[in-house]
C-alpha cells in the first residue's frame, strides 16, 4: 500500500473542519495516541494532514499485509536479501507546488520552527546512494535546516564538499510503509536502503518496488508519495532546534555550530496531497524509528544463540533504550550471553531483559512477572560501566557515556516445577 492507501486503510478519525498546522496537529495526535486521525488544513487548503498513521505495530502490519509476529523476521529477510527497484517515468499524478505552500507542522510551543518530521532523504553522490530519516526545521523560502548525524548521509556530504561540490537529495514525504522502514535500517554504506524496501514490498505485495527519479539522476522517490522534494545540500549551515526528540526532552544539539542546509529547488505533489504529520515522541515516531533495530538485534543474539524467538524495542523506553529478548536457554549463561548481544546489535540501548519463551515479550506484565519470579540482582544482573550510550539520552554525561544494565529473567538451567507457569500450555486445570 501507499501512504494514501494506508491512512484509508486504518479507518481514521476525520477531524471537522480546519486543522492549524501551529500545535493543534500535534494536539490531535497526543489526544488518541493509538488512533489514526485525518482532516484539511488550515493553512493550505489544498492539502490534508494525517497523523497516527502507523501508531501501532497492529497498524503497520496491516498496512504491509502480514501479521504483528512476523514483522521483525520479515524485515529482517529483507535486509540479508535486498531486492533492486524498478524505476519509472514520472506519473501523470504529479504537479508542481511552492514550499512555501506546504503545510508544516510546529509541534510543541518552543520548537525551533515548523518541521518536516517525516521526510526520507535519497542522497547520493559518485555511485553510492544512501536512503535515511532526517528531521527538516523549516527556514522560510526554500531553505531547510536539517539535522544530519554522523552517519552515512554525513559521510556522504563530507565527501562531497571535500570535492567542493553540493550533495543532491531527493526528500519524500507521505511515502509508503516499506520505504519509511527502510531508512530508518542499519546497513552497511554503500547499500541502497530502497533495495530493502523493494525486497520487503514484494514479499508483501509480489512485486518490486516501484519509484521514479524527479531528474532522472538515479535519486528516486516511490511511486505514490504525497510530497516529494528535489534539491541540493550546498555547504551552509544554520542553527537547527530546539527540537523535541524521541524521549520527550529537548534535544538542542543542532544550535552550534549548525546543521546543513537543504535547498529545495523543486517540489512536486500529489493531486488532493497529503502532509503526514509524525508527532515527535509519539507512538508513531517510536515504531518507525525503533521497530527497524529490531533485526539488528535479532541478527546478533542468534549469531551467539540460535534459539531467540523474538526481540521488542519498548514504548516506555522510548522505542529506542529498553529491549526484551526471548530465548530458549539451554545453559547456564546464554541469558548474559544474549543481553551482551543485544547491546552488539544496538548500541544505544541501556537495558536488556532476557526472558524465556513462555513469557510474551509485548505484554509488560509478564515481562514484569519474569523480573518477579525469576531474577536475583546479584546473580542475574549485568552492568557495563562507561560505555558509549545515545545522543539522544539526556541522562548521560557530556561526553554521551553510559551505564548499561542487562537483566537475566530467565529460570535456571534445568529447573524443576517451581519455575513452571501453571496459567499457560498444556495440562493447565484451574
Amino acid at each position: 500500500m501507499d501512504f494514501r492507501q494506508c491512512v484509508l486503510n486504518n479507518s481514521p478519525r476525520v477531524i471537522e473542519g480546519q486543522i492549524k498546522e501551529e500545535l493543534e496537529a500535534a494536539r490531535l495526535c497526543m489526544e488518541d495516541p493509538g488512533v489514526p486521525w485525518t482532516g484539511g488544513s488550515s493553512s493550505s487548503p489544498d492539502f490534508r494532514l494525517a497523523g497516527n498513521v502507523f501508531a501501532s505495530r497492529d497498524l503497520l502490519a496491516s498496512c504491509l499485509g502480514i501479521c504483528v509476529p512476523e514483522l521483525t523476521e520479515r524485515i529482517l529477510e529483507a535486509m540479508e536479501g535486498p531486492l533492486g527497484y524498478e524505476i519509472v517515468q514520472k506519473p501523470d499524478q504529479y504537479r508542481g507546488a511552492h514550499v512555501k505552500d506546504l503545510p508544516i507542522p510546529t509541534y510543541f510551543k518552543g520548537d525551533g520552527g515548523p518541521y518536516i518530521t517525516s521526510g526520507i532523504f535519497h542522497s547520493g553522490y559518485e555511485n553510492v546512494r544512501n536512503l535515511s530519516f532526517h528531521r527538516m526545521m523549516y527556514l522560510g523560502g526554500d531553505r531547510f535546516a536539517v539535522r544530519v548525524v554522523p552517519r552515512h548521509m554525513k559521510k556522504l556530504l563530507e565527501d562531497s564538499q571535500e570535492d567542493g561540490k553540493g550533495l543532491r537529495a531527493v526528500v519524500s514525504i507521505g511515502a509508503d510503509p516499506a520505504s519509511l522502514i527502510a531508512a530508518s535500517c542499519s546497513m552497511a554504506f554503500g547499500v541502497d536502503e530502497y533495495t530493502v524496501s523493494s525486497a520487503l514490498n514484494r514479499m508483501t505485495t509480489g512485486r518490486a518496488l516501484r519509484t521514479f527519479s524527479p531528474l532522472d539522476d538515479g535519486l528516486v522517490a516511490p511511486v505514490g508519495t504525497e510530497i516529494v522534494l528535489v534539491g541540493e545540500f550546498t555547504g551552509e549551515l544554520a542553527p537547527e532546534g530546539p527540537f523535541v526528540d524521541i524521549t520527550s526532552t529537548r534535544d538542542l544539539s543542532g544550535m552550534e555550530p549548525g546543521e546543513p542546509v537543504f535547498i529545495a529547488k523543486r517540489c512536486l505533489v500529489r493531486k488532493d496531497p497529503i502532509m503526514h504529520v509524525l508527532l515527535p515522541g509519539g507512538h508513531e515516531h517510536y515504531l518507525l524509528m525503533g521497530l527497524p533495530k529490531e533485526p539488528s538485534i535479532l541478527q546478533s543474539v542468534r549469531k551467539v544463540l540460535p534459539g531467540v524467538s523474538g526481540v521488542r524495542l519498548t514504548e516506555g523506553g522510548c522505542g529506542w533504550l529498553h529491549g526484551i529478548v526471548s530465548i530458549e536457554k539451554r545453559r547456564e549463561g546464554d541469558g548474559k550471553n544474549a543481553i551482551m548481544a543485544a547491546f552488539t546489535g544496538h548500541p544505544s540501548m541501556k537495558r536488556v531483559i532476557a526472558v524465556d519463551h513462555d513469557v510474551d515479550i509485548f505484554n509488560d506484565k509478564e515481562v514484569e512477572w519474569a523480573l518477579a519470579t525469576r531474577f536475583q540482582a546479584k546473580r542475574d544482573l549485568v552492568i557495563v560501566d562507561g560505555a558509549t550510550g545515545s545522543t539522544l539520552d539526556p541522562s548521560a554525561g557530556r561526553d554521551r557515556t553510559t551505564s548499561k544494565m542487562g537483566m537475566d529473567a530467565t529460570r535456571p538451567a534445568g529447573s524443576g516445577e517451581e519455575f513452571e507457569r501453571v496459567d499457560k500450555g498444556p495440562g493447565v486445570h484451574i
